[in-house]
């Protein structure tokens, strides 16, 4: 026969016949069959390797001074709010640095000022909407990776832009 026959000519006297099972050994699952083709891994890890070095990152803006100049007026109005007693709730807009590699996201929350902690160069967030239970953790964002500040009370709209 020729080798560029259809190949249920080649094999037309056996293509009807049953198919074999073993009486000894029981029935492997498709799913068994399947594994046995799959690719060897290897290299250990290879594949998170590759995951992880096509995960995005964004890059860190530098604020002009203009903007920095603006950023510090609004958290100067946050430390003045804060003197006055009261813990505003505002949204914060910061960089969060990756910690594989160059880069990172930018984040934006919503939450009560706690205290900004001038040593640190922190602004302490209260970890949830109640400002008295203890329990739960604070959250902290530096200072030096805020780029935006909103949500102030109208009378200080003179702080949003």
């Amino acid at each position: 026969m020729n080798k560029d026959q259809n190949g249920r000519i080649i094999y037309a006297d056996i293509y009807n016949l049953p198919h074999f099972q073993s009486k000894t050994r029981p029935h492997m699952s498709l799913y068994d069959r399947a594994a046995q083709f799959a690719p060897f891994a290897a290299l250990t890890g290879y594949d998170e390797m590759v995951t992880e070095e096509a995960r995005l990152t964004d890059k860190s803006i530098e604020l002009s001074e203009a903007e920095l100049e603006a950023l510090n007026r609004k958290i100067e109005m946050v430390e003045l709010l804060l003197q006055g007693g009261g813990h505003p709730t505002l949204s914060f807009t910061y960089f969060e640095p990756d910690e594989y590699k160059a880069g990172g996201k930018y984040i934006k929350r919503i939450g009560a000022v706690k205290k900004i902690d001038t040593f640190k160069k922190l602004l302490v967030l209260f970890g949830s909407d109640d400002m008295e239970n203890k329990k739960i953790p604070t959250i902290d964002i530096p200072l030096d990776r805020i780029v935006d500040i909103s949500g102030f009370p109208a009378e200080y709209d003179e702080y949003e832009n």
